[in-house]
């Protein structure tokens, strides 16, 4: 039997339900040769024991426990035998074309590293998600008082592609990994995920090694994917300080040290600021919000 063409690789944590329908939207979709490749970070709803049950010819690995979307991804990846590969996320249902029409556009532009569909809500409209390279001034006007003082800043349109409503094909620098098809030989090229990036900013570090190498990377308007946002990280407590603990290793990774140190400051004065709102609102008799925990987060965070 030939190697498929296609590797789809789903990390997935306690998504069952909509692991099934992912699943069923790919058996079902327009496709070429394809293997399918779920890693189960140690779910407790039952998730492996639906896939070996309902989807046999998926090829199933069980984590202990949750290893993270990156590594997870990475066990996958190494599993994977097509000519590309699918970083494809558990909380997604492709619609009947979009894995035929990525392939094709890949298959006509042997310069092109990567493609990505356009991610949809269930009631149809764009989400968006593509975004540009953060950059020094990102820490500054994303997350700080300063981007509620200037909420429509040249950084943020920058950063966000407010110019842009994800309704046309077109280069992009940062598409989100909900759903993104690499050409497996540019993963061998630049290397997989970082698996010092857990949970976030792992598919912003992989697409800007892409871009250091001399791939580009293609939005595809008519694939459509239809996304659930943060149907795992939602449940993930500690959500919040590991973004920030990614971010920060991102930066120290491709910007330096000293942008490390540019990030903590950034996030230091957002903390100091929500904390003087609610000393200064209890002052003047309105309710104060809690304190303590986000202190607790901040250091933790500042001990990264």
């Amino acid at each position: 039997m030939s190697a498929p063409r296609l590797s789809i690789v789903i990390p997935s944590w306690n998504t069952v339900d909509l692991l099934r329908e992912c699943l069923r939207t790919i058996a079902e979709a327009e496709q070429p040769a394809t293997e399918v490749i779920v890693i189960d970070n140690g779910s407790a709803d039952h998730s492996a024991e639906m896939v070996e049950q309902e989807f046999p010819n998926v090829l199933l690995t069980r984590n202990p426990q949750n290893e993270g979307f990156a590594k997870g991804s990475n066990a996958g990846i190494r599993q994977a035998s097509g000519e590309y590969v699918l970083l494809h996320n558990a909380d997604t249902e492709v619609h009947s074309d979009a894995l035929a029409l990525m392939v094709a556009f890949l298959d006509a532009n042997p310069e092109y590293g990567a493609a990505a569909p356009k991610l949809v809500n269930r009631d149809g409209s764009t989400q968006g998600g593509c975004m540009a390279f953060p950059g020094l001034k990102t820490p500054l006007f994303f997350g700080t008082p300063l981007e509620r003082w200037m909420p429509n800043s040249r950084e943020l349109k920058r950063y966000f592609l407010r110019d842009w409503n994800h309704e046309d094909d077109r280069d992009i620098e940062q598409p989100p990994a909900a759903c993104l098809m690499v050409r497996r030989a540019v993963l061998d090229e630049i290397g997989f995920f970082d698996e010092a990036l857990w949970l976030f900013f792992n598919d912003v570090d992989l697409s800007l090694r892409l871009a250091k190498a001399g791939y580009k990377t293609r939005f595809v308007a008519g694939a459509k994917v239809l996304h659930h946002v943060g149907a795992s990280t939602k449940q993930f407590r500690g959500m919040h300080v590991e973004w920030q603990k990614n971010r920060l290793h991102y930066y120290r990774k491709h910007h330096g040290k000293i942008a490390g140190w540019w990030v903590k400051l950034c996030v230091t004065w957002t903390f100091l600021d929500y904390a003087w709102a609610q000393v200064w609102g209890g002052w003047r008799g309105r309710t104060r919000g809690a304190i303590a925990p986000y202190y607790d987060a901040w250091m933790e965070f500042m001990k990264s």
